[in-house]
Formats: C-alpha cells, sequence, structure tokens
C-alpha cells in the first residue's frame, strides 16, 4: 500500500467518523449514515490493499 494511500483511507476514516459524530449530536439520521458508510468504505480499501500487499 502507498502512503498516499494510506493517508487517504485515514482521511477518509476520519471524514466518517467526524459526520457520525455531528449526526449524532444534531440527530441526524443521513448524516450519521454517510459517515457510517465512509468509515466502513476506507476499512474495505485498507483490507483491499492489505490484500495486494500479502500477494508482493
Amino acid at each position: 500500500m502507498g502512503l498516499d494511500d494510506k493517508i487517504k483511507n485515514a482521511a477518509q476514516d476520519l471524514t466518517g467518523k467526524g459526520k457520525e459524530a455531528a449526526g449524532k449530536a444534531s440527530d441526524n439520521e443521513r448524516l450519521e449514515a454517510e459517515g457510517h458508510q465512509d468509515q466502513t468504505e476506507a476499512n474495505l480499501k485498507k483490507a483491499g490493499e492489505n490484500v495486494k500487499d500479502a500477494f508482493k
């Protein structure tokens, strides 16, 4: 996994956590769900990159 991929995934994860927290604080279920989705996508990308790295 390249360094910029790690940074992008971490940024997406942090953005998701922020959205989720803001959604919970404001009772905005849509924003909370978006945040959770962003975190899930970042985790899936990270897992995919780890699999690629394992086969190198």
